[in-house]
């Protein structure tokens, strides 16, 4: 560890490229799965522009409450139902999971396979949820 301590002391200019070139690979990665939106940049898109939003989480979570009119697709059956979003290519997608982990990683794909409004819930339905908005519950 002294060593370490000692190699950072010495070559902080290295040390600092490292740390900035990470964070620019980081923002440019997460970049590439669509914007992320605020619950209520979501609300807006939904009403305006008819945006569908891709619920990610599994069915039971999903059951517990989900925002109105969601599409549950999730993420681990991702690859055999991302057909059933092919019919709104032409429409906001947002993609909604818990936390907002898995929206990226699938975000790439929409966006790979053509789709051209791709963004994401930041936060996920954790924060949806914190700002104390309405859920559909089964």
């Amino acid at each position: 560890m002294a060593l370490f301590l000692q190699f950072l002391s010495e070559q902080w200019i290295l040390a600092s490229a490292l740390i900035v070139c990470g964070i620019l690979l980081f923002r440019h990665e997460s970049s590439k799965g669509g914007p992320t939106l605020s619950p209520q940049q979501v609300i807006n898109l939904v009403n305006q522009q008819q945006a569908v939003v891709v619920d990610l989480r599994d069915a039971a979570e999903f059951g517990q409450g989900h925002i109105v009119d969601a599409i549950n697709i999730p993420h681990a059956k991702w690859a055999e139902r991302k057909v059933e979003v092919n019919s709104f290519k032409d429409r906001p997608i947002v993609l909604v999971c818990k936390m907002g982990q898995h929206g990226g990683a699938i975000g790439k794909q929409l966006v790979a396979d053509g789709f051209q409004q791709v963004s994401r819930l930041s936060g996920g339905i954790t924060e949806w949820q914190s700002q104390q908005l309405p859920l559909v519950t089964k």
